[in-house]
């Protein structure tokens, strides 16, 4: 398939998914959201990736949702706008191996939303980041209330959704929605960094540990302990389980196979 607002490329294990329309700050419009879905159908089937690297370029993340697709919708048209988003984000989120947002300038509204989809989330100094719906008579439509409270606590969100103030890249770190603050320009270097050291781990165990953390978000403690023995059984089926034990007791570098 051609993408026309977005480019995706795979660098061996990497996959480096690039938001594309500059003359829109990169807005979510119903097409790029197809687009992304499209995506997602291919990591989802790929035996390659193991690592996604998600960035807007250099100038901006993703300024929001496009404002003028939805300005005149009725109840089911937004209704089915943001469940759509919620499709495509949940996939996103529920990839099998380590998901990275290289944040450079703006990851507003919907953009933040997608960020916040992603395991990893590296952000420039300058970036913006936050869920400024409120300043245009709305909320939040695309996971940003939960997704927010999750990662910063509820009295951060409040802070953030309710006021509809962004925070600058330092601040994002500060309140635990980023895991690293860095200069602009090596936003993406940082990110591919990230990303080789992920490639050097196995992938089942990555998967599974992914899987067991994303669960935890949503139970309480003794059903995800549950989840978690089961998960931690089913990777000793793995031919790197026994290579990474192995290579412990042999006082050598383990060398995985991925399977």
């Amino acid at each position: 398939m051609e993408y026309k607002n977005l480019t995706y490329v795979q660098e061996g294990g990497l996959a480096i998914i690039t938001l594309n329309r500059p003359k829109a700050y990169n807005a979510l419009c119903v097409e790029l959201l197809s687009e992304l879905d499209h995506v997602m159908s291919s990591l989802e089937k790929s035996r390659e990736a193991r690592v996604v690297i998600i960035t807007g370029g250099s100038k901006v993340f993703a300024a929001g949702a496009d404002i003028t697709e939805l300005m005149n919708a009725d109840t089911l048209e937004a209704y089915s706008n943001c469940s759509n988003a919620h499709r495509v984000y949940d996939r996103l989120e529920a990839l099998p191996f380590p998901t990275i947002a290289a944040i450079n300038g703006a990851a507003l509204g919907g953009g933040c939303e997608l960020s916040m989809c992603c395991d990893f989330r590296i952000v420039g100094e300058n970036s913006l980041i936050g869920l400024p719906e409120i300043t245009l008579g709305v909320i939040p439509g695309a996971g940003g209330t939960q997704r927010l409270t999750k990662l910063v606590g509820p009295a951060k969100a409040k802070e953030m959704v309710l006021l509809g103030v962004p925070v600058k890249g330092p601040q994002a770190a500060e309140c635990g929605f980023a895991n690293k603050v860095v200069a602009d320009d090596v936003v993406m270097d940082e990110a591919r960094k990230m990303a080789a050291k992920l490639m050097e781990r196995p992938r089942v165990a990555l998967a599974l540990a992914k899987e067991t953390i994303n669960y935890a978000v949503n139970v309480d403690v003794n059903t995800g302990k549950s989840y978690e023995r089961a998960r931690f059984a089913m990777v000793f089926s793995s031919a790197d389980q026994k290579e990474g034990m192995k290579a412990f007791t042999e006082k050598r570098k383990p060398v995985f196979t991925h399977e």
